[in-house]
C-alpha cells in the first residue's frame, strides 16, 4: 500500500495524466490491482471483519478483488 500511495503522489505516471480519459484509467487499474492484491493475500474473512460498509459493498469489493 506504501508503494501505491508513493505512485499516486509521483509526479510522473507510466501513462501521463494530461491524456485524455487514458492518463487516469492507468492509477485506477494500479489501485485496483493493489486493492485485489492485498485482499487475496488477508484474505476474505480479514476483509468481511474489517469491513464497514453495507454488505451490498462488501459483496462487491470481494467480487472486484
Amino acid at each position: 500500500m506504501a508503494l501505491l500511495i508513493a505512485y499516486l503522489v509521483m509526479p510522473f505516471d507510466l501513462v501521463p495524466d494530461f491524456i485524455p480519459l487514458v492518463g487516469q484509467l492507468d492509477d485506477a487499474l494500479i489501485v485496483l490491482l493493489a486493492f485485489g492484491y492485498v485482499a487475496r493475500t488477508a484474505g476474505r474473512e480479514v476483509i468481511e471483519e474489517l469491513w464497514p460498509g453495507s454488505e451490498r459493498g462488501l459483496r462487491v469489493v470481494l467480487a472486484l478483488a
